[in-house]
């Protein structure tokens, strides 16, 4: 049995350093701003220099990870002798995961005593975060590369994913609310509720006046979802809003009795669609 090797993309929006720590490979979407093209994880550009520029009127333009660029990643480590357990970003959000299906297609017939399982995590941001350091977990405790995928399979439809944004016209730019719907939603200090769906869709499930309600409505919804016999810690993301982003956690650890969580920022790819303002919590759930 060949060793393996963990490999996701940068819109798992890790915790800095957790990759490294872990030994885990990063494929890298890109985007736009400013006229410069960087890899996600760009440290040229800081997570709070980036959301400025958004404020400031930059329209970021992001782009998949292709099937070329996968083939250029993996192949080092199919080089090595390892397997591979790939876990990426949802299909319905991005083409990612299609192109690395489609390269370990390419490149399985060049290394036919090794295997790569690619799997569609159906999530985003430190949901799908939270998928990979399961399967951290899991090697850890000695789960063969079979039984690793079999295992996050089974979590990946409990991963639970709500948002919530500040602006809705992020939202307008993404074709998930009508213009009219962001300009006067706006105007009356309208907030989205948001989750990502079985299809791994990002869908709006209902909207509340006010940004202390909508980051409180995050929590109730964890409430309603979360499964208490599994869910030992819990996750957050945020679009260069600490500050609520620490609040949801606050809620979360005084309601729920947790004490695990993780607060990350939205990365660029993902925050160019969501915008500033951003706030996610993530949590295994007894649905997603």
């Amino acid at each position: 049995m060949n060793p393996y090797v963990i490999v996701t993309d940068s819109c798992a929006d890790m915790v800095p350093g957790f990759a490294a720590e872990n030994h885990i490979v990063e494929l890298e979407l890109t985007y736009t701003i400013g006229g410069v093209t960087r890899p996600c994880n760009d440290p040229s550009l800081s997570r709070p220099a980036f959301y400025d520029m958004v404020r400031a009127g930059e329209m970021p333009i992001t782009a998949q990870v292709n099937i070329e660029d996968a083939v250029r990643a993996l192949t080092p480590l199919l080089d090595a002798g390892s397997d591979l357990l790939c876990i990426m970003f949802s299909s319905a959000l991005s083409g990612t995961y299609n192109s690395v299906r489609l390269a370990a297609e390419e490149l399985a017939p060049q290394y036919p005593t090794q295997r790569i399982i690619v799997l569609d995590s159906l999530a985003a941001s430190a949901g799908q975060g939270m998928l990979v350091a399961r399967a951290v977990m899991y090697r850890e405790q000695g789960l063969s590369l079979d039984e690793n995928a079999e295992r996050i399979k089974e979590d990946i439809p409990r991963q639970a994913h709500l948002f919530t944004v500040d602006d809705l016209n992020h939202l307008h730019r993404g074709g998930r609310v009508s213009k009219t719907a962001a300009v006067f939603g706006t105007m009356l200090g309208i907030k989205p509720l948001l989750h990502v769906d079985d299809a791994g869709r990002l869908i709006p499930t209902g909207k509340v006046r006010g940004r202390r309600n909508s980051l409180l409505g995050l929590v109730e919804g964890m409430a309603r979802q979360m499964d208490p016999e599994k869910c030992d810690r819990f996750a957050i993301s945020h679009g260069d809003c600490i500050d609520d982003a620490q609040f949801v956690a606050d809620e979360v650890c005084r309601r729920f009795g947790l004490k695990d969580y993780t607060i990350s920022y939205v990365g660029p790819v993902i925050g160019a669609h969501s915008g500033p303002g951003t706030v996610a919590l993530f949590f295994y759930a007894k649905h997603k």
